[in-house]
């Protein structure tokens, strides 16, 4: 379905967003990749090539700067003509930890989580709309439910699921072919993730190189939602409206709580 498919893949220098470039690219997409490190960026696309990609490129810069999220957009129209699909995996630098007030920290993981999600999809429509392409929207079960320790992370998902939800509902009752999914995910084994949780989880991480074709998938199949791993992120929705505290109380138990510092 993806052979020959022009695609756009952010955040993709290393973890879900590479892996998702190695799998377009064993299914002969043209892929456009960004992040902030060129040297990864190159190796990414020498191996995509190498995997038999139709054709890799990469734009390096910073989504802090919602202009760098039109210049990527503008990179896929003059390379390509036009853009199949669009994912949006991207995500800037926050702490671990009881939340320290700082409000300035919030607006700028806005701009990056959030803002420069929406100037992309806004430059990419009319390239989508004429394709009838797809737009791929990265979050997390921290953009569903409260998750302690990542206020700053988990306010950014859920305004992604806020915009994104309503975006569709605008698009279906405007005759717009485009879909929009919503991958809501859970703990995946990243370096960055790894990194940053594994000495204050009990929970078992799924592994980057399914959740990037599942994710992949769900956005070829057009689906509405991706719930990965499914029993761990979708069981957790079965308890907000009837058993609130049962829910807080479950997602506490999976932090080891007394390695957690404050900042």
């Amino acid at each position: 379905m993806l052979r020959g498919k022009r695609v756009i893949v952010t955040g993709a220098s290393s973890g879900i967003g590479e892996q998702m470039a190695y799998h377009l690219a064993r299914m002969k997409s043209h892929i456009l990749i960004t992040a902030r490190t060129e040297a990864k960026l190159q190796k990414v696309v020498e191996r995509c090539l190498e995997l038999g990609a139709a054709s890799a490129h990469y734009v390096s810069g910073s989504m802090e700067n919602t202009a760098f999220a039109e210049e990527v957009v503008k990179e896929a129209e003059i390379a390509w003509g036009g853009l199949d699909m669009l994912i949006l995996n991207h995500i800037g630098y926050s702490y671990l930890g009881y939340f320290n007030g700082d409000v300035g920290h919030i607006r700028k993981l806005l701009e990056t989580n959030f803002l420069s999600y929406v100037a992309m999809t806004v430059s990419a429509l009319p390239m989508l709309k004429e394709s009838k392409g797809s737009i791929i929207v990265v979050s997390s079960v921290a953009g569903k439910v409260g998750i302690p320790f990542i206020a700053p992370y988990s306010a950014t998902k859920f305004a992604l699921d806020g915009f994104f939800s309503s975006l569709r509902q605008e698009f279906i009752t405007d005759y717009v072919n485009v879909s929009i999914t919503l991958c809501v995910l859970g703990l995946i084994d990243t370096e960055t993730a790894m990194k940053t949780l594994s000495h204050v989880t009990r929970k078992t991480a799924a592994p980057k190189e399914e959740c990037a074709l599942e994710i992949i998938k769900s956005g070829a199949l057009r689906q509405r939602e991706l719930y990965y791993p499914y029993l761990t992120t979708r069981s957790l929705l079965f308890f907000p409206d009837w058993a609130p505290d049962f829910l807080d109380s479950l997602i506490r138990n999976g932090f080891k709580v007394e390695n957690i510092k404050r900042t």
